[in-house]
């Protein structure tokens, strides 16, 4: 009979720490959380020092009655929940709902589920780091203020259904912020231009790029400067000034954290945050492995350290020498140094062994198993390998006091990119420019040159916005999936291409955040909160000092909202549409996919139709209509009413002031009016009171 009792939160792990075990050992999952403050209510006791109020979760009884059971049978109970903070309070939840302060119980954990690291674990047991729970109780506790104080602000003044969090609200206000800044740029006209010169024994002409003078660089912005410096070089005779040879080397990468991982997977893999999450947990926790049963592949997947342990370390550089060579094998650990407290001294993801290649694991694994896992395997072997190094040679040529200059490199040591490149990587110039010395005679063949315009800073993507909520220190790494994912299923945000779009309640969500509770949206505000709660994580800061501090303010801006706030009304405008089923004029409504025409007249009449808003400008390619309309997605763009007849669209509202160079409409951005043609790219600013 068992007589030591594993508490464990997926039912995934159970049969793998079982097998590790043995049979003194019984082990059981609580299914993640086992207690929460209740749904209906705040669940806050806000005149008694913020204490919260615990319930056992809806459907979790027969769990904590078998867990009951089986506690009663045990010597010892290890708790063995996930290695951080929520896993902690886990931990705490569970002496609590099964009453085990007169038992001996122990919390242990672990970073891989192998067999080495669950015995070590047991080695190891402590006490409940009650720091811990307080740091997760602690936002347990302001998310629930933040969502149970404000979400309803949001549906008396907008619609029911909304929400807003603490993290959620801030990662909404930076993609607005983005989509503002896009929606205010001015493209600025620039120029490249290229020399095409002949090289004595070459097919090929060497393109050479225009650079300005010996003094210094010079930029070309408009046509008439491109001419004046083409008219310069007439007849000039170009000669090699300086020919430069020298190395340089680039570092292998850090193994993957959360973030970088879901911002790898995103951009090599095409995973969203969730997917990507979902995966890793699945290797974390345990896949059959032929011939040795079910074992856990990748470390702990919620972590912000690059750190490795020296068992890893060893077994890495044992490795990459018996298959890569003693010269690819790195001496020194390649490790992140960092400014904030890394959480919970958690390692980086890494294979649980390394000696398990993807090529071993590929019939074990899912198609995207797979993908993931080989993914966070070659990151780590790379990581643990020495730099890559290039040859390079930079060439700088003179023609009447104007130059240009060609660079290229040559990998003459691969290093770590024998086993993993970047995206980015991947496109890197690796030709060398041969036989070029000083003497050599160069002979103009052609010009090359292009118009272009500045771009805006890009959208954002799922990627791209961990990465800024990462480096502005907002949330944790558990944290970045569920905020997009919230974002996306509210309809603040849609995703096309990868990239984030801002649908039109998004933006009213945020102008009312905005205006009623600017401190929740304040990115500094939120980064300065991470670090108080990382306090009460340290032992320094007492989590009720946070929340008593935070919930009077809160409160007084919730009351002044509820009575200043204006109502958003987002439907039931009249439109200048007649109803054909019942003659009554149609109304402007908001569902879940936007504005729509519904008749006024429901529920006897439930005529619908979409909804199309004219902005009083004609169409250029066919003189109808331009209207407001949206993609399926919820982004915001004019097209022609005609369509599909007429395919006009742009993404700008057009004004009714036409370019007076080439006559194209013009298009709003922030104070400014650009021509929607490219090629003209006249900018003007916009009129006081534009009539448009």
């Amino acid at each position: 009979m068992a007589k030591y009792l594993v508490i464990v939160e997926s039912p995934a792990k159970v049969k793998t720490i079982k097998k590790f075990l043995g049979p003194n050992y019984e082990v059981a999952a609580s299914n993640g959380h086992v207690r929460d403050m209740p749904k209906s209510q705040l669940g806050i006791d806000i005149e008694n020092d913020y204490e919260p109020k615990y319930i056992t979760i809806r459907g979790k009884g027969d769990i904590l009655a078998n867990l009951r059971k089986e506690v009663k049978k045990a010597e010892k109970i290890y708790l063995a929940t996930d290695p951080d903070r929520e896993g902690e309070a886990i931990s705490w939840h569970l002496t609590k709902a099964l009453k085990l302060e007169d038992k001996k119980v122990y919390r242990i954990t672990f970073n891989e589920i192998t067999k080495n690291a669950v015995k070590e674990s047991l080695k190891n047991a402590r006490k409940v780091d009650m720091d811990l729970v307080d740091a997760q109780q602690a936002r347990r506790v302001l998310d629930r203020m933040v969502g149970y104080r404000i979400s309803p602000v949001l549906w008396a003044k907008v619609k029911r259904g909304l929400s807003a969090g603490r993290v959620q609200s801030v990662a909404l206000r930076i993609i607005c912020d983005r989509e503002d800044e896009i929606n205010a740029f001015i493209p600025e006209e620039y120029w490249t231009l290229d020399a095409l010169l002949h090289v004595p024994g070459e097919k090929k002409p060497l393109a050479a790029k225009y650079y300005g003078t010996a003094e210094g660089k010079v930029n070309i912005s408009s046509e008439k400067e491109l001419n004046d410096i083409i008219k310069a070089l007439k007849g000039a005779r170009y000669e090699v000034a300086e020919v430069k040879k020298g190395e340089r080397t680039k570092k292998a990468p850090l193994p993957f954290t959360t973030s970088t991982l879901q911002q790898e997977a995103s951009k090599v893999l095409n995973f969203s945050t969730q997917k990507t999450m979902r995966l890793a947990q699945q290797l974390y926790e345990g896949v059959d492995i032929k011939g040795n049963g079910t074992v856990g592949i990748i470390t702990y997947l919620r972590t912000d350290s690059t750190r490795v342990s020296e068992e890893a370390e060893r077994q890495a550089r044992e490795y990459i020498d018996s298959v890569y060579g003693s010269q690819y094998a790195a001496v020194a650990a390649n490790e992140k140094k960092v400014s904030q407290k890394i959480q919970d001294a958690h390692e980086a993801i890494r294979p649980t062994d390394i000696v398990r290649t993807p090529f071993e694991m590929k019939d074990s694994l899912s198609r995207d198993q797979f993908r993931l896992y080989q993914l966070i395997w070659k990151r780590f072997a790379a990581s643990r390998m020495n730099p890559a190094k290039y040859e390079t040679t930079s060439v700088k040529i003179d023609g009447n006091g104007h130059r240009f200059t060609v660079a290229a490199s040559k990998v003459i040591f691969d290093g770590f990119m024998s086993v993993y490149t970047e995206e980015e990587e991947k496109e890197e110039s690796n030709t060398l420019i041969k036989g070029i010395d000083k003497d050599t005679k160069l002979e103009f063949e052609a010009f090359d040159y292009k118009q272009h315009f500045t771009q805006p800073a890009p959208h954002y993507t799922e990627a791209s916005l961990v990465r800024s909520l990462e480096e502005l220190g907002i949330g944790r790494p558990s944290t970045y999936a569920p905020t997009i994912t919230t974002i996306l299923a509210r309809r603040y945000v849609v995703k096309e291409n990868k990239n984030l779009y801002v649908t039109e309640l998004g933006e009213v969500v945020n102008n009312m955040m905005k205006e009623a509770f600017p401190s929740i949206v304040d990115v500094n505000f939120t980064a300065n909160m991470e670090v108080l709660l990382d306090g009460v994580e340290e032992g320094s800061v007492k989590w009720k000092s946070i929340v008593s501090n935070f919930y009077p303010d809160l409160e007084e801006a919730v009351q002044k909202a509820e009575k200043e706030l204006e109502h958003v009304k987002i439907a039931d405008e009249v439109s200048d549409e007649v109803c054909e089923v019942c003659g009554k004029q149609m109304v402007i409504k908001y569902g879940p996919h936007g504005r729509f025409l519904a008749c006024p007249g429901f529920p006897e009449c439930r005529n619908t139709k979409p909804y199309l808003e004219k902005i009083g400008i004609s169409c250029p390619k066919c003189g109808k209509d331009i209207v407001l309309k949206k993609t399926k997605k919820g982004r915001k763009y004019y097209g022609c009413v005609g369509n599909p007849e007429c395919d006009f669209m742009v993404w700008q509202k057009p004004s009714e002031i036409k370019c007076e160079k080439c006559g194209s409409l013009m298009l709003e951005k922030g104070n400014k009016l650009v021509c929607s043609d490219e090629n003209c790219g006249h900018v003007m600013n916009r009129p006081n009171n534009p009539q448009n």
